[in-house]
Protein backbone atom coordinates (compact mmCIF):
# COMPACT_ATOMS: atom_id res chain seq x y z
CA UNK A 1 0.00 0.00 0.00
CA UNK A 2 1.39 3.37 -0.98
CA UNK A 3 0.25 6.90 -0.25
CA UNK A 4 1.50 9.54 -2.67
CA UNK A 5 1.13 13.28 -2.12
CA UNK A 6 0.43 15.09 -5.40
CA UNK A 7 1.07 18.84 -5.76
CA UNK A 8 -0.16 20.96 -8.69
CA UNK A 9 0.83 24.64 -8.62
CA UNK A 10 1.67 25.41 -12.25
CA UNK A 11 -1.34 27.69 -12.77
CA UNK A 12 -3.71 29.77 -10.63
CA UNK A 13 -5.06 26.52 -9.19
CA UNK A 14 -3.33 25.60 -5.93
CA UNK A 15 -4.13 21.90 -5.76
CA UNK A 16 -3.18 19.11 -3.34
CA UNK A 17 -4.28 15.48 -3.52
CA UNK A 18 -3.41 12.32 -1.65
CA UNK A 19 -3.68 9.06 -3.55
CA UNK A 20 -3.72 5.49 -2.30
CA UNK A 21 -2.35 2.97 -4.78
CA UNK A 22 -3.03 5.30 -7.70
CA UNK A 23 -6.53 6.44 -6.71
CA UNK A 24 -7.24 9.93 -5.39
CA UNK A 25 -8.82 9.70 -1.95
CA UNK A 26 -8.84 13.40 -1.07
CA UNK A 27 -8.20 16.62 -2.95
CA UNK A 28 -8.19 20.23 -1.80
CA UNK A 29 -7.74 23.05 -4.28
CA UNK A 30 -8.47 26.70 -4.87
CA UNK A 31 -8.12 28.83 -7.99
CA UNK A 32 -8.01 32.58 -7.42
CA UNK A 33 -7.32 35.55 -9.64
CA UNK A 34 -4.24 36.28 -7.54
CA UNK A 35 -1.86 33.41 -6.83
CA UNK A 36 -2.36 32.15 -3.27
CA UNK A 37 -0.01 29.19 -3.42
CA UNK A 38 2.40 30.46 -0.77
CA UNK A 39 -0.45 30.84 1.73
CA UNK A 40 -2.57 27.82 0.81
CA UNK A 41 -0.25 25.00 -0.24
CA UNK A 42 1.07 23.95 3.17
CA UNK A 43 -2.37 24.45 4.73
CA UNK A 44 -3.95 22.11 2.18
CA UNK A 45 -1.24 19.50 2.75
CA UNK A 46 -1.78 19.56 6.51
CA UNK A 47 -5.57 19.44 6.15
CA UNK A 48 -5.44 16.47 3.78
CA UNK A 49 -3.18 14.51 6.10
CA UNK A 50 -5.31 15.30 9.13
CA UNK A 51 -8.61 14.43 7.48
CA UNK A 52 -7.21 11.07 6.37
CA UNK A 53 -5.63 10.50 9.80
CA UNK A 54 -2.21 10.20 8.22
CA UNK A 55 1.17 11.58 9.24
CA UNK A 56 3.93 12.69 6.85
CA UNK A 57 5.87 9.46 7.50
CA UNK A 58 2.98 7.51 5.97
CA UNK A 59 3.79 8.99 2.56
CA UNK A 60 5.67 6.81 0.09
CA UNK A 61 6.54 9.62 -2.34
CA UNK A 62 5.74 13.17 -3.37
CA UNK A 63 4.72 14.01 -6.94
CA UNK A 64 4.89 17.53 -8.31
CA UNK A 65 3.65 19.09 -11.52
CA UNK A 66 6.84 19.96 -13.40
CA UNK A 67 5.52 22.58 -15.81
CA UNK A 68 5.31 24.46 -18.02
CA UNK A 69 3.37 27.17 -16.24
CA UNK A 70 3.72 30.04 -13.81
CA UNK A 71 7.33 30.62 -12.75
CA UNK A 72 6.35 31.51 -9.19
CA UNK A 73 3.77 28.76 -8.90
CA UNK A 74 6.20 26.11 -10.10
CA UNK A 75 8.94 27.33 -7.76
CA UNK A 76 6.62 27.11 -4.76
CA UNK A 77 5.40 23.62 -5.64
CA UNK A 78 8.81 22.19 -6.40
CA UNK A 79 10.43 23.77 -3.33
CA UNK A 80 7.72 22.32 -1.11
CA UNK A 81 8.00 18.89 -2.70
CA UNK A 82 11.77 18.88 -2.36
CA UNK A 83 11.60 19.91 1.28
CA UNK A 84 9.21 17.08 2.11
CA UNK A 85 11.28 14.52 0.21
CA UNK A 86 14.49 15.59 1.96
CA UNK A 87 12.88 15.56 5.40
CA UNK A 88 11.10 12.23 4.93
CA UNK A 89 13.79 10.56 2.79
CA UNK A 90 11.24 9.59 0.13
CA UNK A 91 11.43 9.86 -3.67
CA UNK A 92 10.32 12.78 -5.82
CA UNK A 93 8.18 12.20 -8.93
CA UNK A 94 7.78 14.78 -11.72
CA UNK A 95 4.59 14.86 -13.78
CA UNK A 96 3.97 16.71 -17.07
CA UNK A 97 1.58 19.59 -16.35
CA UNK A 98 -0.04 19.51 -19.78
CA UNK A 99 -0.64 15.77 -19.48
CA UNK A 100 -2.38 16.41 -16.17
CA UNK A 101 -4.58 19.02 -17.85
CA UNK A 102 -5.39 16.75 -20.80
CA UNK A 103 -6.29 13.91 -18.43
CA UNK A 104 -9.47 15.70 -17.38
CA UNK A 105 -11.05 15.03 -20.77
CA UNK A 106 -12.25 11.68 -22.11
CA UNK A 107 -12.40 11.76 -25.90
CA UNK A 108 -13.24 8.97 -28.31
CA UNK A 109 -11.90 10.62 -31.44
CA UNK A 110 -9.47 13.26 -32.57
CA UNK A 111 -6.71 14.77 -30.46
CA UNK A 112 -6.53 16.77 -27.25
CA UNK A 113 -4.60 20.03 -27.07
CA UNK A 114 -4.16 21.36 -23.53
CA UNK A 115 -3.16 25.02 -23.45
CA UNK A 116 -1.85 27.13 -20.57
CA UNK A 117 -1.89 30.89 -20.87
CA UNK A 118 1.54 32.46 -21.44
CA UNK A 119 0.21 36.03 -21.82
CA UNK A 120 -1.04 37.90 -24.86
CA UNK A 121 -1.74 35.36 -27.63
CA UNK A 122 1.03 32.98 -26.57
CA UNK A 123 0.30 29.61 -24.98
CA UNK A 124 2.13 26.56 -23.72
CA UNK A 125 0.67 23.56 -25.51
CA UNK A 126 1.21 19.94 -26.51
CA UNK A 127 -0.83 17.42 -28.47
CA UNK A 128 -2.13 14.12 -27.08
CA UNK A 129 -4.11 11.33 -28.70
CA UNK A 130 -7.26 9.91 -27.10
CA UNK A 131 -5.12 7.50 -25.07
CA UNK A 132 -3.32 10.51 -23.56
CA UNK A 133 -0.11 9.63 -25.36
CA UNK A 134 1.90 12.69 -26.33
CA UNK A 135 2.21 12.98 -30.11
CA UNK A 136 3.72 16.49 -30.20
CA UNK A 137 6.10 17.88 -27.63
CA UNK A 138 5.47 20.96 -25.53
CA UNK A 139 5.85 24.28 -27.29
CA UNK A 140 5.45 27.95 -26.52
CA UNK A 141 3.54 29.24 -29.53
CA UNK A 142 1.61 32.26 -30.73
CA UNK A 143 -2.00 31.36 -31.53
CA UNK A 144 -3.20 32.76 -34.86
CA UNK A 145 -6.03 32.01 -37.26
CA UNK A 146 -3.62 29.67 -39.08
CA UNK A 147 -2.78 27.55 -36.03
CA UNK A 148 -3.60 23.85 -36.49
CA UNK A 149 -5.24 24.62 -39.84
CA UNK A 150 -3.58 21.61 -41.50
CA UNK A 151 -5.65 19.21 -39.38
CA UNK A 152 -9.13 18.07 -40.37
CA UNK A 153 -9.65 15.73 -37.44
CA UNK A 154 -11.51 16.80 -34.32
CA UNK A 155 -9.35 18.88 -32.02
CA UNK A 156 -10.38 19.21 -28.38
CA UNK A 157 -9.00 22.27 -26.59
CA UNK A 158 -8.78 22.46 -22.79
CA UNK A 159 -7.16 24.99 -20.50
CA UNK A 160 -7.36 28.63 -19.46
CA UNK A 161 -6.91 30.03 -22.97
CA UNK A 162 -10.35 29.27 -24.37
CA UNK A 163 -11.68 32.81 -24.44
CA UNK A 164 -8.79 34.34 -26.34
CA UNK A 165 -8.21 31.27 -28.54
CA UNK A 166 -11.84 31.20 -29.66
CA UNK A 167 -11.40 34.58 -31.31
CA UNK A 168 -9.01 33.13 -33.90
CA UNK A 169 -9.53 29.35 -33.86
CA UNK A 170 -12.89 29.09 -35.58
CA UNK A 171 -12.76 25.97 -37.76
CA UNK A 172 -15.70 23.57 -37.43
CA UNK A 173 -13.48 20.74 -36.17
CA UNK A 174 -12.27 22.81 -33.20
CA UNK A 175 -14.09 22.02 -29.94
CA UNK A 176 -13.49 24.04 -26.78
CA UNK A 177 -14.23 22.42 -23.43
CA UNK A 178 -14.72 25.51 -21.31
CA UNK A 179 -15.39 23.52 -18.14
CA UNK A 180 -11.78 22.30 -18.05
CA UNK A 181 -9.67 25.32 -17.11
CA UNK A 182 -6.79 24.33 -14.84
CA UNK A 183 -4.77 21.18 -14.17
CA UNK A 184 -5.66 19.46 -10.88
CA UNK A 185 -3.67 17.30 -8.50
CA UNK A 186 -6.47 14.74 -8.47
CA UNK A 187 -5.58 13.88 -12.08
CA UNK A 188 -1.95 13.23 -11.15
CA UNK A 189 -2.63 10.09 -9.11
CA UNK A 190 -2.62 7.54 -11.93
CA UNK A 191 0.52 8.99 -13.49
CA UNK A 192 2.45 9.33 -10.24
CA UNK A 193 1.61 5.78 -9.13
CA UNK A 194 2.71 4.41 -12.50
CA UNK A 195 6.06 6.17 -12.15
CA UNK A 196 6.34 5.05 -8.53
CA UNK A 197 5.97 1.39 -9.54
CA UNK A 198 8.65 1.86 -12.20
CA UNK A 199 11.00 3.68 -9.80
CA UNK A 200 10.88 6.58 -12.25
CA UNK A 201 12.09 9.29 -9.90
CA UNK A 202 13.95 12.58 -10.31
CA UNK A 203 16.97 13.71 -8.34
CA UNK A 204 15.71 15.69 -5.36
CA UNK A 205 18.83 17.85 -5.20
CA UNK A 206 19.08 18.80 -8.86
CA UNK A 207 15.53 18.71 -10.24
CA UNK A 208 14.26 22.00 -11.64
CA UNK A 209 10.81 22.86 -13.01
CA UNK A 210 10.26 22.92 -16.76
CA UNK A 211 9.76 26.64 -17.34
CA UNK A 212 10.01 26.42 -21.14
CA UNK A 213 10.72 30.18 -21.27
CA UNK A 214 13.16 32.29 -19.27
CA UNK A 215 11.66 34.23 -16.40
CA UNK A 216 11.43 37.91 -17.29
CA UNK A 217 11.42 40.72 -14.73
CA UNK A 218 9.76 43.90 -15.88
CA UNK A 219 10.54 47.27 -14.33
CA UNK A 220 7.63 49.52 -13.46
CA UNK A 221 7.42 52.70 -15.54
CA UNK A 222 6.06 54.62 -12.57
Amino acid sequence: MSYILNLETATKNCSVAIAKDGKTILCKEMAEAGYSHAEKLHVFIEECLQELQLIPKDLSAVAVSQGPGSYTGLRIGVSTAKGLCFALNIPLIAIDTLQVLASQLTASEGVIIPMIDARRMEVYSAIFNCNLEKIRDVQAEIITENSFEESNETIHFVGDCSEKAKTVLTKANFIFHDEIVYPSAKEMSVWSFDKFKKNDFVNVAYFEPYYLKDFMITVSKK
